[in-house]
């Protein structure tokens, strides 16, 4: 390989913040968030809002969203002709 047009490789903590789920892999992402792992090393920390232990696509638990609610809220908000 061609040195110094490649990004850096290296083992990196992803951390699903609304289940505190985390795994660790490769990655070239660049963070300067830090977290010490489970060996006691201590790793750069990306953290997810959503990953396979939160998506309704692998929990099976659908989440249901109140959207008549918003589409009445934004009928109050900005006027308009309801259906």
């Amino acid at each position: 390989m061609k040195k110094g047009i490649h990004p850096d490789y290296n083992l990196v903590v992803f951390k699903d913040i609304s289940t505190d789920y985390a795994f660790l892999c490769h990655s070239t992402v660049n963070t300067s968030d830090t977290i010490t792992w489970e060996d006691g090393n201590e790793y750069p920390l990306v953290k997810l809002e959503i990953s396979s232990d939160s998506h309704p696509f692998f929990t099976g638990k659908q989440k249901l969203v109140d959207t008549a609610g918003r589409v009445d809220k934004f009928y109050k908000r900005y006027g308009g002709k309801k259906d």
